[in-house]
Order: C-alpha cells, then sequence, then structure tokens
C-alpha cells in the first residue's frame, strides 16, 4: 500500500493529532520506552533467563539433579537429592536436605511454607546461580527456573518491530458494562484464566468500526489489558497474539498506543504461562505497529 493510500484507510481513525514536533517528541518517547522495555526481558531475572517450568503433585515432589526428579537442576547446580516440595491444598513447604548448598531469600535454606507468586512477592531459592521460585495458576502449583547465563539470554540482540506512526496512537471510546464480565481467559497451558472485563473499546479504522474489550489483571493496581490477535499475527507478528496495556478510561475515552503493543512473555520461551486472544479480541484487520515476531522458537 503506498503512503497515499495507506494515509487514507487511517483517515477515518480517531487519530490524536499531532504537529510535526510533537510528533518528533512522540516517537523518541516510544523508542525510549521500548529500549526500557528490551532492557527488561534482557535483565539477569528477565523472561530470557528462562530455563525451566516444572508442576508439582498433591504430596510429595522431590528437588534435584537426579533424573526423574520433579523439579529438574542442572547438575551442576545442585547434588541429586537438594531437597522436597510437598503440596497440601494450596499450600506449598519446602524442605531442604542436608548437604544442599540451597539458599532462601539469600540465606541458608530452612524448612518454609514459601509464597507464591500469585500471592505477592515470592520466596525465591537459590542453588549456585540458578534462581527459581513457586508460581500458581489457577490451582496448579510448579517452580519457575532461571539461569542468567542461559544461551537465549546472551544471544539476544533486541526485538523487531515497525516504525513507530502516530497514526496508530488513536481514541476509543470506552463503553462500561452495567456489571463487570468475568471471563475465562483461555491460556497455552489448555487451561483458561478468570480474568474481568469492565466494558469494550469502540473506535474505526478505514471506515470500519472494530472493538476490543479490555481486562483488568489487578484492581488495587488498575490497568486495561488487551489481548489481542490481528491479520499480521502469524504474517509478521507473533502468531498467538500480542498484548497492550492503556491507562483507565477519563471522561469516557482511551488512548490506545498500538506502537507500544508488545509480544507475550511466550514469544521469548517454552517456559512462560500466557493468556490467549479470547475471540472477542480476533481483528480481521492488520495493525501493522509495535513489535514483530522475535523467531526464538
Amino acid at each position: 500500500m503506498g503512503p497515499m493510500k495507506r494515509t487514507l484507510a487511517l483517515s477515518s481513525f480517531m487519530v490524536l493529532s499531532l504537529a510535526a514536533p510533537a510528533q518528533d517528541a512522540y516517537r523518541t518517547s516510544v523508542d525510549a520506552w521500548h529500549a526500557d522495555r528490551v532492557a527488561r526481558l534482557a535483565a539477569e531475572d528477565g523472561w530470557l533467563s528462562l530455563i525451566g517450568r516444572d508442576w508439582l503433585n498433591p504430596g510429595e515432589n522431590t528437588l534435584g539433579s537426579a533424573p526423574g526428579s520433579t523439579v529438574l537442576l542442572p547438575e551442576w547446580a545442585a547434588p541429586a537429592r537438594a531437597g522436597l516440595f510437598l503440596l497440601e491444598g494450596a499450600t506449598v513447604r519446602f524442605r531442604p536436605l542436608p548437604g544442599s548448598g540451597l539458599l532462601l531469600n539469600g540465606k541458608p535454606a530452612t524448612e518454609a511454607v514459601l509464597v507464591a507468586d500469585a500471592d505477592g512477592q515470592p520466596d525465591v531459592l537459590q542453588a549456585g546461580r540458578v534462581r527459581f521460585y513457586v508460581i500458581r495458576r489457577g490451582n496448579r502449583f510448579g517452580l519457575r527456573i532461571k539461569d542468567p547465563e542461559t544461551p537465549a539470554r546472551k544471544a539476544f540482540h533486541g526485538v523487531p518491530r515497525y516504525p513507530v506512526d502516530p497514526a496508530w496512537r488513536v481514541e476509543a471510546d470506552f463503553v462500561p458494562y452495567a456489571k463487570p464480565q468475568v471471563r475465562q481467559i483461555p491460556t497455552v497451558l489448555g487451561t483458561s484464566e478468570p480474568m474481568t472485563a469492565p466494558g469494550l473499546l469502540r473506535f474505526k479504522v478505514g471506515g470500519r468500526e472494530v472493538t476490543l474489550e479490555p481486562m483488568v489483571e489487578d484492581p488495587e493496581h488498575p490497568q486495561l489489558f488487551l489481548i489481542f490477535r490481528d491479520a499480521t499475527s502469524a504474517h509478521g507478528t507473533y502468531a498467538a497474539g500480542r498484548f497492550l496495556y492503556a491507562d483507565m478510561p477519563k471522561d469516557g475515552k482511551v488512548v490506545l498506543d498500538f506502537n507500544r503493543a508488545i509480544n507475550p512473555p511466550c514469544a521469548f520461551t517454552l517456559f512462560a504461562t500466557c493468556p490467549l486472544p479470547p475471540e472477542q479480541n480476533q481483528l480481521k484487520i492488520a495493525v501493522p505497529a509495535g513489535e514483530k515476531d522475535p523467531g526464538l522458537h
């Protein structure tokens, strides 16, 4: 599509018009935001450091480098048998074995009930440079394992993206539901997670009305969270879809900045537990803005 046709196609967007100097400042701000995003991905404890995700079974679960361990650690990081996880209902108790050398929150590990990530700041276990902590997904509990020296992190050189285009920073109408709706959002695990939808977002592309249904993940820190696919998915962008965050509505309006659309963690690692776009957020239009498929797996 040529520049003129492209401009016409976007003309019926509810575009937040910006003068040329403001557009330059806007592009600079998005570039700075994306640089920070890349730095967080590449951090020692970022998504690229993941080397494992092991699920716990009710009762006793073994930890160590021995083959068959429920939670398997590298041989260079831990002895064959390093400890036990006891899963009882919604409680995960950790019991280190003698000579394990493990740390718990930076101190020699002792028996303790562990806080999972979904319940606050998780307790962190450490074996050498490897760190791991309990994750809770619905009724399932597991261990997420990270190594800052993983080859994926060392080989990371950034995330490809479309050129920043102010035309993809749009204003949408927020149509609240009479009562927030609880949706069962599918995940890559084949399960579903309940999320709360406060209403609908409506805007136009090429004279065509588009709707997206945002979720609110954390009522204590409200922010709109959109999980969407579009016509670029699997054709330049990550096949499973992308994420977009936006501020809560103000005077019935929400700014959607698709230049800040990001890949889900699953685009970077096989060990993430990502939500997938619900049917109502699978768009027929193309959104050539934001991050492209990093092509890591």
